[in-house]
């Protein structure tokens, strides 16, 4: 049950994310940094009040510097999140690159129990050449760069759903060393 909700967040994670990148690629890229920049502060204040609200016996006090990284860092990235684009974009396309070869070790796994046809492998190598293209690209376009970004987290999710649905039903049942039956799942993280 754990790697089928695995599966599902990640597919629904990759249409946000996709939607998002056609739909706004101007505005994404700063909001994407934002998220992320408040995505720091969070455990950045938690750690630095956890610190101030520790009395002065507890066994030895650190000043949290993770934390107060963690918390400057994030303050940094909602301030100046233009200096991050280009971060992110890299980004991007090396998550596309880990996307598409995820995808092909899945479908290769999935050949122990089941016949997958090459017509599956074309997606991935063509998610994969996505990430690449991004990857290596001039940024002269950021634009443009988001929204083939975002196609290829929407072809990505829509690919990892059929592949979900298409191969769990033919996925075989694992005994465990307990003796418990677990479903095995080919699509593992």
């Amino acid at each position: 049950m754990k790697t089928v909700n695995s599966s599902l967040i990640r597919i629904i994670c990759a249409l946000v994310v996709g939607l998002v990148l056609v739909i706004w690629p101007g505005m994404a890229a700063d909001y994407l940094v934002i998220t992320v920049g408040v995505l720091f502060i969070v455990p950045g204040v938690f750690s630095l009040i956890g610190f101030f609200a520790k009395s002065k016996n507890d066994t030895p006090r650190y000043f949290p510097v993770a934390g107060l990284g963690s918390l400057l860092l994030g303050l940094w990235l909602i301030m100046a999140p233009g200096f991050f684009i280009n971060i992110l974009m890299y980004i991007l396309g090396f998550v596309l690159l880990l996307g598409g070869l995820q995808q092909m070790i899945g479908l290769f796994s999935a050949r122990k129990w089941t016949s997958v046809s090459a017509g599956f492998y074309i997606t991935p190598v063509l998610i994969l050449l996505a990430g690449l293209f991004i990857l290596l690209s001039p940024r002269d376009s950021q634009e443009t760069i988001f929204i083939i970004a975002g196609i290829s987290v929407l072809v990505y999710a829509l690919s990892e759903l059929f592949n979900y649905l298409r191969f769990t039903n033919r996925k075989p049942t694992v005994i465990d060393k307990k003796g418990d039956i677990e479903d095995a799942h080919i699509l593992e993280d």
